[in-house]
């Protein structure tokens, strides 16, 4: 749900073959999605996709007023759903290897710098930054059981960085459940791709530069051969607004209370799964390219790569990435 409001720059191609290629596509959490596999059977799983979308949604949608995610912002505490556990376990645990760079108690400051439920546009000031940033900080959130109980009032919580990713999982997991294992599944793009296409290849991934952030020069393309692994980007292009010469991002540095407003246009992460690829990218986007591509190589066990896409010291486009990104 990280992608409810914009589309990340990430493009999907498709071999196809004599094989039996099953693929639909539709909108779901304020964003599209589509799903390819290769099967025996071409009955759409459609309608059991939609329904986990729904059941997500119940769980962790910011737009749905009877939420369990609306209801513990609105109060202490609230008892989770299966959806809610694993993701803000796993938020947890994101947040305490990044020292708080991703941290899911942000929703305070993206309300205020006007990128959250109710948009609007304009530089918060000093002060009330600092009182918002009082309400953010993981430690603060407790899991006990299935309780999830805040410890400070005013608290509240936006899984958007992570839950878009988790819902890829669980389509992907859906689909293995039913026997297909050759599939790409993406949800606003976050990618799960398993086993290989029509071809009996890789499924192909396109990263390619914004549209017009240098007219001057080619785009960025690069392609990527996935085959179980997951992608997921994080962008600065679309979400933003400019105001005394500084534009502005939607992504906001839990540490500082600051809208992101560095020289990263984007970063494209891939890890054995989405949700982690998806909440990595709000860390690695935050700390920029070279300390970036530092963290990854300090935490070989995460098995992140990364891709970035930034200006130079010049204002020229350049690229950057981890030694291992293109790695089947």
């Amino acid at each position: 749900m990280k992608g409810l409001f914009f589309f990340i720059g990430i493009c999907i191609s498709v071999s196809t073959s004599a094989q039996k290629l099953v693929s639909f596509q539709g909108k779901a959490q304020g964003t599209y999605y589509i799903v390819k596999y290769v099967s025996d059977d071409t009955i759409s799983l459609r309608e059991d996709v939609e329904d986990l979308f729904k059941d997500i949604d119940r769980s962790l949608s910011l737009y749905l007023p009877s939420s369990l995610i609306n209801r513990f912002n609105k109060g202490p505490k609230v008892v989770m759903d299966h959806h809610m556990l694993t993701v803000v376990r796993k938020a947890q645990e994101v947040s305490k290897i990044t020292d708080g760079l991703f941290d899911i108690t942000i929703k305070p400051l993206v309300d205020l710098w006007g990128f959250g439920v109710v948009r609007h546009e304009g530089q918060p000031s000093r002060q009330d930054i600092t009182r918002k940033l009082r309400l953010v900080d993981y430690k603060l959130l407790t899991v006990r059981a299935k309780y999830l109980i805040k410890k400070r009032e005013g608290m509240e919580i936006d899984c958007n960085g992570i839950a878009q990713g988790y819902t890829s999982d669980v389509v992907a997991r859906l689909l293995h459940a039913r026997g297909i294992h050759n599939f790409l599944v993406d949800v606003g793009g976050e990618l799960v791709a398993s086993g290989v296409n029509t071809q009996g290849l890789p499924w192909s991934v396109g990263i390619e530069r914004p549209p017009g952030t240098d007219s001057s020069s080619k785009p960025v393309q690069a392609l990527l051969r996935l085959k179980n692994k997951a992608v997921a980007t994080s962008g600065n292009y679309q979400r933003f607004f400019d105001e005394g010469g500084t534009r502005f991002a939607h992504t906001i540095d839990p540490r500082t209370g600051q809208a992101l407003h560095n020289n990263i246009i984007s970063v494209t992460v891939t890890a054995p799964d989405a949700m982690t690829a998806d909440a990595f990218d709000n860390a690695l986007i935050i700390l920029g390219v070279d300390a970036g591509l530092q963290f990854i190589s300090e935490h070989p066990k995460l098995k992140l790569q990364a891709f970035y896409v930034y200006k130079d010291a010049a204002g020229k486009i350049s690229e950057k990435y981890s030694p291992d990104f293109f790695a089947e």
